[in-house]
């Protein structure tokens, strides 16, 4: 697949991989468009929002529409970096340790209520998400490819919680919410009771069709005017008198790779100021820190949160769009 016939010869799978996704999560087809864009340009995903609205069944059928191997991973208080990562075991009849793989060892990991796990646990993930390996016991591992973790969040409780440091959040390539059902989807999900769509569901593009697209997404042309668009966008967020944090340069990294991404999804060989606006909140967002005296600081951390998106779109807006 070259950069000239990358979208074309791309688009059926993608087109499948939608529509397999909106058959299992009903009336939300920009999440799923960014969760796509997401997984084509290597990130990983944060998915924050409260209980029952469908975080975990996003996360099932975004790794059940590709035909690679997927591990579910329950956050929990007592969890260890052993049980992610994996364990060595003596086994008296060779006579010597074998290391038992963990969890990790996947394409997909879905990280369900990761603030429900210690911060020494959640940092597990760190090299794994950075630099797609991990470290167990003087051994460097390389992890699956493609790999991509999912994990998912309440924001609203914070009993028996750690929230994740700057450095954990700056991974994600994305954080999205999904919100409420419209009423008609609604109606639809409380008519599937008892049944599991995402079993149901077709597979929609392979392993080896995924690296090949994500390959593509690395030769879509991003034009200096856009790049300079974006790097005023970054920059302006290291000024803002309202932050005390602004976008890393990883993060600059992530937003550039996401436009290329977001292009490919929509069929296009070059990004445009679209493909900018479209991401700059869910890719930035949870990049940034409120300063202490801002009244953001003072907020609830899903209040933040949201809060710090809606600053993101105040930059976009006050920033010329390139022609």
């Amino acid at each position: 697949m070259n950069a000239a016939t990358a979208p074309q010869a791309g688009s059926e799978e993608l087109q499948s991989a939608i529509d397999t996704l909106e058959t299992i999560i009903l009336g939300k087809p920009q999440q799923i468009r960014l969760c796509l864009a997401c997984l084509l340009a290597r990130g990983h995903l944060l998915i924050e929002d409260v209980p029952g609205v469908g975080k975990t069944t996003l996360a099932q059928a975004l790794a059940h529409a590709v035909e690679c191997s997927f591990h579910r991973l329950q956050c929990t208080s007592d969890m260890l970096p052993s049980d992610i990562l994996g364990v060595s075991i003596y086994n008296a009849r060779v006579g010597e340790f074998e290391f038992k793989p963990g969890p990790i060892f996947t394409n997909f990991l879905l990280a369900d209520e990761i603030n429900r796990t210690a911060p020494k646990t959640q940092s597990a993930l760190l090299e794994a998400m950075n630099e797609q390996q991990v470290s167990v016991e003087g051994r460097t591992l390389r992890l699956p490819d493609p790999f991509m973790v999912i994990a998912t969040q309440n924001p609203a409780e914070h009993h028996g919680t750690y929230p994740l440091p700057e450095s954990q959040m700056d991974r994600f390539l994305m954080r999205l919410r999904i919100g409420y059902p419209d009423p008609l989807s609604e109606r639809e999900i409380i008519r599937r009771s008892g049944q599991h769509p995402v079993e149901t569901a077709p597979r929609a593009v392979s392993g080896g069709e995924l690296l090949d697209l994500q390959e593509a997404v690395t030769h879509v042309k991003v034009d200096e005017s856009i790049v300079d668009y974006m790097m005023k966008i970054v920059e302006r967020t290291r000024a803002h008198a309202g932050l005390a944090l602004g976008v890393s340069p990883r993060g600059a990294q992530a937003f550039y790779r996401a436009v290329q991404a977001h292009a490919l999804l929509e069929g296009r060989p070059y990004a445009l100021p679209d493909d900018v606006k479209a991401l700059a909140a869910r890719v930035l967002g949870h990049r940034v820190a409120p300063a202490m005296r801002s009244p953001l600081a003072t907020r609830a951390a899903s209040q933040t949160g949201a809060a710090c998106e809606r600053l993101i779109e105040e930059i976009l807006s006050e920033i010329e769009v390139p022609l």
